[in-house]
């Protein structure tokens, strides 16, 4: 079977954003047994650019992807829009009975009811949503997995990872935090969170710094550190500790372990690194060159992407009627761990899962200006106000004191 594949949101690879459309265009592009098909863009010149990148006929790029969807039907959809937009096009594509499976970009949603309604409405409409968690393909995260099933830290204790933000990037740290520990579920999240300067990406805030701690169901604890304060977790990007030693994905992507007493062990894992392959001297300077003749020829140079594997992961489970790896479920334990840090912060106290809330904590504490530069401003004017006030008390009672001296 042949997977006819449509695209919503194309965005610009010259523009501000990573224009993901592309990524997940390449991963299908390679697949023999899939054909792009069509694409949707609010920006018509978006849409077009990408038609011709990827060979994609005039007559189905489209303005509005409900044409799109209707006249092409394509069997699988990228979305690739902004998180905030994800619920309400993933339900309404999944309402239309005309695709099988939605690949649908991080994080799930803006607030935690949308990401439980996406879920929710996949499964009920029998579409298989997933989620771009792609950094589960890294070899370096992959065989740090290995490593732990091999036994090689004794039964796993404590998941250690430092990221720049809970949300935005934090969402692959916590979905491969799940993985280790074999998606065991959650009991509780404590966390806190400093957001005094504006950090919006991708129309969602992010936090500028948080400490958090979660602990599974089996025992296993979590630690993640972000932003100005995530050196807390040292140099590794991961770190789980176990009960004969450690392993540690470092910055750079190298991954090593040590066992107890004995010295570190560097594990080969190619070419990859923290975010994608790197590719050698000779293969880069060959790319280079490739470039300058076709940017396509130069992507078939390069080592598949972690997005590229993720997409031959889920069209291989769709060729096979089984779920993906990357399957909404699993992506909405990891988000709801983002969700429940946030509403930790805002309540100043332990939350207990399931979440018992629906909206997202972070972007409501910004709105009610409880924190945020807004929040920072009056704070510092109540305590200009209440260090006059004070000090307009302290006159006066001096003022009595004279008085009853000269009595």
């Amino acid at each position: 079977m042949t997977f006819r594949i449509g695209f919503v949101g194309t965005g610009d690879p010259d523009g501000d954003g990573f224009a993901m459309a592309y990524r997940h265009a390449a991963g299908y592009e390679r697949l023999d047994n899939c054909e792009l098909v069509a694409c949707a863009d609010i920006v018509p010149e978006n849409a077009a650019a990408f038609a011709a990148a990827y060979d994609i006929d005039d007559a189905n790029v489209y303005e509005k992807y409900e044409e799109m969807l209707s006249e092409t039907e394509p069997d699988v959809v990228s979305v690739c829009v902004p998180p905030d937009a994800h619920a309400d096009i993933v339900i309404d594509i999944a309402q239309r009975s005309v695709v099988e499976a939605i690949h649908c970009e991080k994080p799930l949603a803006l607030t935690w009811g949308d990401a439980k309604r996406m879920v929710e409405e996949c499964e009920a409409e029998g579409v298989a949503l997933t989620i771009n968690h792609q950094q589960r393909f890294g070899k370096p995260y992959r065989r740090a997995k290995a490593l732990l099933d091999d036994g090689r830290i004794g039964e796993l204790r404590r998941i250690e990872f430092r990221e720049e933000h809970l949300y935005d990037t934090g969402t692959h740290a916590f979905d491969l935090a799940n993985f280790y520990n074999d998606l065991e579920p959650v009991e509780w999240v404590l966390a806190q969170i400093d957001y005094t300067d504006e950090n919006v990406l991708f129309g969602a805030h992010n936090e500028n710094q948080a400490i958090a701690q979660w602990r599974y169901e089996n025992g296993v604890y979590g630690l993640a550190s972000t932003g100005r304060g995530e050196a807390f977790c040292g140099d590794a990007l991961f770190r789980l500790l176990g009960t004969k030693g450690v392993i540690e994905v470092r910055d750079d992507g190298t991954l090593a372990y040590r066992r107890d007493g004995k010295s570190w062990k560097t594990v080969d894992t190619g070419t990859d690194g923290r975010y994608r392959p790197k590719p050698g001297k000779i293969r880069a300077g060959t790319r280079l060159v490739a470039r300058r003749i076709s940017p396509r020829l130069a992507d078939h140079l390069d080592s598949t992407t972690y997005t590229e594997r993720a997409i031959e992961e889920l069209i291989r489970a769709l060729r096979d009627g089984e779920e993906s790896e990357l399957n909404g479920r699993d992506a909405l334990a990891a988000d709801e761990l983002i969700f429940a840090a946030w509403e930790s912060s805002r309540r100043r106290g332990r939350v207990e899962l399931p979440l018992d809330v629906e909206d997202n904590a972070l972007e409501s504490m910004v709105e009610k200006e409880k924190v945020g530069p807004e929040a920072m401003d009056r704070s510092v004017v109540t305590d200009e106000s209440a260090t006059t006030a004070t000090r307009g008390r302290l006159g006066s009672i001096r003022a009595r004191l004279v008085g009853l001296v000269g009595r």
